[in-house]
């Protein structure tokens, strides 16, 4: 909703006006409009999916695949060496 022209002429003489008394308000102001401004950045970019996952990532994922490949294939063996023990 857009605001009239003394609407915003009578915002701009208020904030003048609180300028000018207290400057320490105006400092507290700005800093916790900056810190909302971050806050929402951060949050906004959380939101979003990344697009490339970490390199530790892909090196403990990469790491599990061989491990489970090693131990699927150690199995293998000791069972085909267990059936032919049996087939005797």
């Amino acid at each position: 909703m857009a605001w009239s022209q003394d609407e915003e002429r009578l915002l701009a003489q208020i904030e003048r006006h609180l300028v000018d008394e207290d400057p320490r308000l105006v400092a507290r102001l700005e800093s916790f409009n900056e810190r909302a401004r971050r806050s929402e950045a951060r949050a906004n970019a959380e939101s979003l999916p990344r697009r490339r996952p970490r390199r530790s990532t892909v090196i403990i994922m990469v790491s599990w695949l061989l491990i489970a490949t090693l131990v699927a294939t150690l199995l293998i063996l000791v069972l085909r060496n267990e059936a032919a023990a049996l087939a005797f």
